[in-house]
């Protein structure tokens, strides 16, 4: 009878000691995340719209698409990147319109000149189709947040600019400059630039953009150069362009001949 108290009391205790155990373990225990599952769900104009948020976003869309669709120029006809070899129209005219925009702006703020432009190919994102030229023509051009810089380069490197041009066989937007090529186009014969002949040792002013000024498509030369900030988005080159312009000009002028 003692043994079975005695039994009966060590149970009692064990089942207690271990009923406090769990109780402790429980009320320490944090939460935690032992697996995550998702999956991918597409967005397209498939997908029902709510018309609670149509009737919210409404608005807002009229007032974009309004300013979007305002007409600010003509163009006679279309401006296309893809057609051209050395050159395209609307690299030659968005490269004279930086140019111009760029030399106004650092005349004023630095009292210098600007020689040269040099955009990349890459760039342009859409073409400018024949007749009415919008707000979102400019935004399709240049969707990105480029802006406008002027670094200053020595000769050497506008030399090296140049040798750089020759090795991509790309119509990269260029402007102030004129360069002759040899006949299979792998030298060149000579540089000019504003009309005078490359002067080795001195400092030329280039209107470019800030992510090529970094490096961006490979334009390393720029890295070498002392760069200043215009302030000025290339978007609104081409929107402020095109406000102040009835009639775009199609340039067929050659910046890189080759002979």
């Amino acid at each position: 009878m003692l043994k079975q108290k005695n039994y009966t009391a060590a149970l009692t205790q064990f089942v207690s000691i271990l009923t406090l155990f769990l109780a402790i373990s429980c009320a320490t225990q944090k939460p935690y995340v032992s697996k995550i599952e998702g999956k991918q769900i597409g967005i397209t104009n498939t997908n029902p719209q709510t018309p609670a948020i149509e009737e919210f976003i409404k608005p807002y869309r009229e007032n974009i698409d309004k300013d979007m669709n305002q007409i600010l120029a003509y163009a006679p006809e279309t401006m296309d990147k893809s057609k051209g070899e050395w050159q395209t129209t609307i690299g030659s005219l968005q490269a004279d319109i930086t140019l111009a925009t760029a030399n106004k702006l650092f005349l004023k703020r630095e009292n210098k000149p600007v020689d040269i432009c040099l955009l990349n190919h890459g760039g342009i994102r859409s073409m400018i189709s024949k007749g009415n030229v919008t707000t979102r023509t400019a935004f399709e051009l240049m969707p990105f947040e480029n802006e406008l810089v002027v670094v200053a380069l020595k000769g050497q490197q506008i030399v090296e600019m140049v040798n750089y041009l020759i090795s991509e066989k790309k119509p990269h937007p260029l402007a102030g400059m004129e360069i002759v090529l040899n006949k299979d186009a792998s030298s060149y014969k000579s540089i000019t630039i504003q009309g005078k002949p490359l002067d080795i040792n001195k400092t030329y002013y280039v209107a470019t953009n800030d992510y090529l000024y970094n490096g961006g498509d490979s334009m390393n030369f720029f890295k070498k150069g002392t760069m200043t900030s215009l302030d000025y988005k290339l978007r609104n080159v081409w929107i402020d362009y095109f406000k102040e312009t009835d009639t775009i000009p199609v340039p067929r002028n050659k910046r890189i001949i080759v002979e």
